[in-house]
């Protein structure tokens, strides 16, 4: 059978999404185009169709079960009736599978889960599950960077779901915790690394934040220790504690000049006790952070000077 493109055409690469919906403009690109990645059912219903609205709940478990070997693509043959007409789709719901940009098998009617799973199994035998764990990293990241602490945890426990001994997701999790305030949780999510992997860059660096954390609960507010710092500037350690509670408030830049202060005063204060905790900032902050980048330089002009 012959599909013809009636719009947008073909676009190179697969799309990251398991389940979506597809349009007559974007069908090339949705279902042929994605086939040649991976097998695409193409689910045909419509809002009418008693038997469609029992089987497309019962495909999308089966292609997330799937894991990324096959994707499902849903057409309402209402609003989209010319690639559904040119296939001869006749009864409805209707599932045609596509691999490599050809139709290859398919069934009609509202099969059971059994028989869905067995289709999938026989369209994808012989290919490995795909390790959605790194979209998943990834995106928790991009999310707690942009400060929604509640997705990224939300994201990294899925992680954990799928791999329970995975040290980023640990680490992540423990992150957002400490990020939150909920120190205990922090510390009982760091709980499930194992002794051997304690001393892994992402899980010390949470340990730090987690240490600087609970030194703030212990050096009183803020706004406290501003005026102590006002009233002497050589109170090293109201600027210390100072440091400690900016850092603890997120605010990087500023917990960071405090520290360089006292280093620049007096760098030997309570056996180099500035220096040491800046340090602490740097690897709790990580290298690429732009107050690290920073205040090493700023460290290092003033050491070596």
């Amino acid at each position: 059978m012959t599909i013809i493109d009636q719009g947008n055409g073909a676009a190179a690469g697969a799309s990251p999404d398991l389940i979506k919906d597809t349009t007559t403009q974007t069908f090339v690109q949705d279902v042929i185009e994605e086939s040649k990645h991976q097998p695409v059912l193409i689910d045909f219903w419509a809002p009418w169709c008693g038997p469609c609205k029992q089987l497309t709940p019962i495909l999308e478990k089966a292609v997330r079960a799937a894991k990324g070997r096959v994707k499902l693509v849903k057409m309402n043959i209402d609003e989209h009736p010319a690639i559904p007409g040119q296939m001869g789709i006749q009864s409805i719901p209707a599932v045609i599978a596509f691999v490599n940009g050809q139709p290859a098998d398919g069934f009609m009617g509202a099969v059971p889960e059994s028989q869905i799973a067995a289709f999938i199994d026989k369209l994808t035998q012989g290919m490995p599950a795909m390790d959605g764990s790194a979209d998943l990293l990834a995106e928790a990241e991009a999310a707690l960077n942009e400060g929604d602490a509640a997705t990224a945890a939300s994201l990294y426990a899925q992680a954990l779901s799928e791999d329970s001994s995975s040290i980023p997701a640990i680490a992540g999790l423990a992150r957002c915790y400490v990020v939150t305030g909920a120190l205990d949780q922090a510390k009982q999510t760091l709980g499930m690394v194992p002794e051997s992997k304690r001393s892994d860059a992402a899980i010390s660096a949470v340990q730090t934040m987690l240490d600087l954390a609970e030194q703030a609960q212990a050096v009183g507010p803020v706004s406290e220790l501003e005026q102590k710092v006002a009233a002497n500037p050589l109170d090293h350690q109201a600027r210390f504690d100072l440091a400690t509670a900016l850092n603890a408030g997120h605010k990087r830049a500023e917990a960071a000049d405090h520290l360089l202060e006292i280093v620049r005063r007096d760098r030997k204060w309570n056996d180099d006790a500035a220096r040491k905790q800046l340090l602490q900032f740097f690897e709790a902050w990580g290298g690429d952070d732009d107050a690290t980048v920073d205040a090493r330089k700023r460290l290092s002009t003033i050491l070596f000077s």
